[in-house]
């Protein structure tokens, strides 16, 4: 079983809401945004909440990702991560937020590098032609200015990690070729939107076609909602073929997920779904592949 494996999970957010501001997370709430209403998670959540949620599992590491703080508090939240892992030794790395096309983005890019724990930055830019679907009011992975923020990336020796939708892929790996320093990691199985087999695996054959490319087995309730192994088995296998065993890794994206359901209904998901695998393929899609690809230098 997987819960015998060391696991190192890929995809966590940690808050406290009395300390830094989350506007996603603040009254009113609504379903008809891509989440659906998130007011069951909209409480201070730290890493005891982690841990505790993923009792049964061994882990060893965990990966801290923007958990959308106000933009302004974006470097607040990593100095907050980073007072945390000095004491407790997680989070192990830190992927920060910085808005790509903002013209002072190199300013905070430089004082997120600052901090031993960061190894890159998120900048969420999921668009689609449906509004309910969209995080963002218009596809700005088109517009230059977040191209040369993207571009900016490699001088600090920041990777990315990549919340977009399967539309937008096949134009996002042309700009991702031309970077070859800057590694890139797809969140959340790519973020498959019901119908959309075909362009899901298309853009991921485009990004996975990229050697500096790796995705997360993480998120299926985003867009499969409520979800099932049967429904999502396809998806996490396929995943794994395009990318490759040594190019994919489970996350948790706790507590986030938690609104599609428990830490063990979607670890175990995972761990049964890949349990054909060997035991080699299986140690890297839990934990070494996170650990490498995040640069955490955990003995595994």
């Amino acid at each position: 079983m997987a819960r015998d494996l060391p696991f190192v999970d890929a995809h966590v957010h940690l808050w406290d809401l009395d300390r830094i501001s989350y506007p996603w997370l603040t009254p009113p709430f609504a379903d008809d945004g891509p989440n659906g209403s998130v007011e069951p998670i909209a409480r201070t959540y730290l890493l005891d909440d982690y841990l505790a949620d993923a009792g049964g599992w061994d882990v060893r590491g965990i990966v801290h990702v923007d958990a959308g703080a106000a933009p302004d508090a974006a470097l607040a939240e990593t100095e907050w991560l980073q007072a945390m892992a000095d004491v407790r030794g997680m989070p192990n790395a830190i992927i920060a937020f910085a808005a790509l096309d903002d013209p002072s983005a190199d300013v905070l890019l430089a004082a997120h590098a600052a901090n031993p724990a960061v190894r890159g930055i998120r900048h969420i830019v999921n668009w689609h032609p449906d509004p309910q679907r969209s995080y963002t009011p218009r596809d700005v992975t088109q517009d230059e200015a977040w191209a040369r923020g993207f571009a900016r990336l490699g001088t600090y020796g920041l990777s990315f990690d990549l919340q977009a939708y399967p539309g937008q892929f096949e134009g996002l790996a042309r700009l991702i070729a031309r970077h070859p320093e800057v590694q890139v990691i797809v969140n959340h199985t790519g973020m498959a939107v019901p119908g959309e087999w075909e362009t899901w695996r298309a853009g991921m054959r485009a990004l996975a076609a990229l050697p500096n490319v790796a995705t997360k087995i993480s998120g299926m309730g985003f867009t499969h909602r409520p979800w099932t192994r049967a429904q999502i088995r396809p998806y996490v296998l396929e995943a794994i073929d395009i990318f490759g065993a040594d190019r994919a890794m489970a996350a948790s994206d706790f507590p986030t997920d938690k609104l599609f359901g428990s830490f063990a209904a979607h670890l175990d998901a995972y761990a049964e779904i890949t349990a054909g695998f060997s035991e080699d393929e299986r140690r890297a899609l839990f934990a070494g592949n996170a650990n490498r690809l995040y640069r955490l230098g955990l003995d595994l």
